[in-house]
Protein backbone atom coordinates (compact mmCIF):
# COMPACT_ATOMS: atom_id res chain seq x y z
CA UNK A 1 0.00 0.00 0.00
CA UNK A 2 1.12 3.53 -0.72
CA UNK A 3 1.78 5.52 2.42
CA UNK A 4 1.99 9.32 2.32
CA UNK A 5 3.46 11.65 4.89
CA UNK A 6 2.47 15.32 4.38
CA UNK A 7 5.13 17.89 5.29
CA UNK A 8 8.85 17.82 5.96
CA UNK A 9 10.29 14.52 7.14
CA UNK A 10 13.82 14.14 8.49
CA UNK A 11 14.63 10.82 6.85
CA UNK A 12 13.25 11.68 3.39
CA UNK A 13 15.47 12.03 0.36
CA UNK A 14 14.76 15.45 -1.11
CA UNK A 15 17.43 15.78 -3.78
CA UNK A 16 16.51 12.81 -5.92
CA UNK A 17 18.79 13.90 -8.78
CA UNK A 18 21.92 13.72 -6.63
CA UNK A 19 20.80 10.47 -4.99
CA UNK A 20 20.02 8.98 -8.42
CA UNK A 21 23.40 10.06 -9.83
CA UNK A 22 25.24 8.30 -7.02
CA UNK A 23 23.09 5.17 -6.70
CA UNK A 24 21.44 4.08 -9.93
CA UNK A 25 22.48 0.88 -11.66
CA UNK A 26 22.42 0.25 -15.41
CA UNK A 27 19.91 -2.57 -15.02
CA UNK A 28 17.40 -0.14 -13.48
CA UNK A 29 17.22 1.78 -16.77
CA UNK A 30 16.62 -1.23 -18.98
CA UNK A 31 13.94 -3.00 -16.93
CA UNK A 32 10.33 -2.95 -18.15
CA UNK A 33 9.12 -0.53 -15.48
CA UNK A 34 11.76 2.09 -16.28
CA UNK A 35 11.20 1.75 -20.03
CA UNK A 36 7.45 2.32 -19.57
CA UNK A 37 7.91 5.27 -17.19
CA UNK A 38 10.53 6.92 -19.40
CA UNK A 39 8.24 6.55 -22.43
CA UNK A 40 5.11 7.77 -20.64
CA UNK A 41 6.49 10.63 -18.52
CA UNK A 42 9.41 11.91 -20.61
CA UNK A 43 8.24 10.71 -24.04
CA UNK A 44 11.63 9.10 -24.57
CA UNK A 45 12.86 5.65 -25.56
CA UNK A 46 15.54 3.60 -23.82
CA UNK A 47 18.10 2.43 -26.38
CA UNK A 48 20.48 0.88 -23.87
CA UNK A 49 21.55 1.39 -20.26
CA UNK A 50 23.46 4.56 -21.13
CA UNK A 51 21.44 6.03 -24.02
CA UNK A 52 17.90 7.36 -24.08
CA UNK A 53 16.43 8.87 -27.25
CA UNK A 54 14.61 12.08 -26.32
CA UNK A 55 12.46 13.80 -28.96
CA UNK A 56 13.47 17.16 -27.48
CA UNK A 57 17.11 16.71 -26.42
CA UNK A 58 18.34 13.98 -28.79
CA UNK A 59 20.33 11.15 -27.22
CA UNK A 60 20.76 11.66 -23.48
CA UNK A 61 22.16 9.74 -20.54
CA UNK A 62 20.04 8.54 -17.60
CA UNK A 63 21.36 11.51 -15.62
CA UNK A 64 19.42 13.82 -17.96
CA UNK A 65 16.03 12.21 -17.33
CA UNK A 66 13.38 14.35 -15.65
CA UNK A 67 13.32 14.61 -11.87
CA UNK A 68 10.00 12.76 -11.79
CA UNK A 69 11.32 9.79 -13.75
CA UNK A 70 14.42 9.62 -11.57
CA UNK A 71 12.25 9.67 -8.44
CA UNK A 72 9.99 6.89 -9.78
CA UNK A 73 12.96 4.69 -10.69
CA UNK A 74 14.41 5.24 -7.22
CA UNK A 75 11.07 4.43 -5.56
CA UNK A 76 10.94 1.15 -7.46
CA UNK A 77 14.53 0.13 -6.76
CA UNK A 78 15.26 1.43 -3.26
CA UNK A 79 12.75 -0.22 -0.92
CA UNK A 80 12.76 1.21 2.56
CA UNK A 81 13.82 4.70 1.46
CA UNK A 82 11.38 7.60 1.64
CA UNK A 83 11.49 9.95 -1.33
CA UNK A 84 10.03 13.41 -1.66
CA UNK A 85 7.45 12.92 -4.38
CA UNK A 86 6.86 16.65 -4.67
CA UNK A 87 9.70 16.45 -7.17
CA UNK A 88 7.26 14.56 -9.39
CA UNK A 89 4.57 16.13 -11.51
CA UNK A 90 1.00 14.88 -11.52
CA UNK A 91 1.93 12.84 -14.62
CA UNK A 92 3.82 10.55 -12.22
CA UNK A 93 0.82 9.96 -9.93
CA UNK A 94 -0.51 6.87 -11.73
CA UNK A 95 2.95 5.29 -11.50
CA UNK A 96 3.19 6.05 -7.79
CA UNK A 97 -0.19 4.37 -7.28
CA UNK A 98 0.95 1.39 -9.36
CA UNK A 99 4.03 0.95 -7.17
CA UNK A 100 1.77 1.13 -4.12
CA UNK A 101 -0.34 -1.71 -5.50
CA UNK A 102 2.79 -3.88 -5.85
CA UNK A 103 4.25 -3.31 -2.37
CA UNK A 104 4.21 -1.08 0.69
CA UNK A 105 6.27 2.07 0.45
CA UNK A 106 6.23 5.61 1.81
CA UNK A 107 6.63 8.97 0.12
CA UNK A 108 6.42 12.43 1.52
CA UNK A 109 4.59 15.30 -0.14
CA UNK A 110 4.78 19.03 0.36
CA UNK A 111 1.70 19.53 -1.81
CA UNK A 112 -1.48 17.66 -2.70
CA UNK A 113 -0.69 15.51 -5.72
CA UNK A 114 -3.55 14.82 -8.14
CA UNK A 115 -4.19 11.07 -8.12
CA UNK A 116 -7.21 11.42 -10.40
CA UNK A 117 -10.85 10.44 -10.18
CA UNK A 118 -10.41 6.74 -9.49
CA UNK A 119 -10.58 4.70 -6.31
CA UNK A 120 -7.33 3.97 -4.50
CA UNK A 121 -5.97 3.11 -1.06
CA UNK A 122 -3.48 5.51 0.51
CA UNK A 123 -2.53 5.42 4.18
CA UNK A 124 -1.90 8.91 5.58
CA UNK A 125 1.10 8.50 7.85
CA UNK A 126 0.55 11.75 9.75
CA UNK A 127 -2.26 9.93 11.57
CA UNK A 128 -1.29 6.29 10.83
CA UNK A 129 -4.90 5.15 11.12
CA UNK A 130 -6.36 7.15 8.22
CA UNK A 131 -6.75 5.42 4.87
CA UNK A 132 -8.24 7.47 2.03
CA UNK A 133 -9.87 6.00 -1.04
CA UNK A 134 -10.45 8.95 -3.36
CA UNK A 135 -9.20 12.43 -4.22
CA UNK A 136 -11.64 14.19 -1.92
CA UNK A 137 -10.39 12.24 1.09
CA UNK A 138 -6.79 12.76 -0.01
CA UNK A 139 -7.35 16.49 -0.51
CA UNK A 140 -8.98 16.84 2.91
CA UNK A 141 -6.07 15.04 4.59
CA UNK A 142 -3.50 17.02 2.62
CA UNK A 143 -5.01 20.37 3.53
CA UNK A 144 -5.27 19.38 7.20
CA UNK A 145 -1.73 18.10 7.60
CA UNK A 146 0.02 20.59 5.33
CA UNK A 147 -1.66 23.46 7.20
CA UNK A 148 -0.53 21.90 10.48
CA UNK A 149 3.03 21.52 9.13
CA UNK A 150 3.00 25.17 8.09
CA UNK A 151 1.80 26.22 11.54
CA UNK A 152 -1.51 27.55 10.24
Amino acid sequence: MLRVYFGERNNSIYNTSVYFKNRYLDRWITDDFAREVIKDVDGSEVLDANTIASPVLGNITPLQLSGGVKALILMKNCPGKIFNASRCGDNCAKWILKLGEERDYTINLLHVMDFGDGIFDIRIMNSRSLIVHDMQGFLDAGVKYLRKAAGV
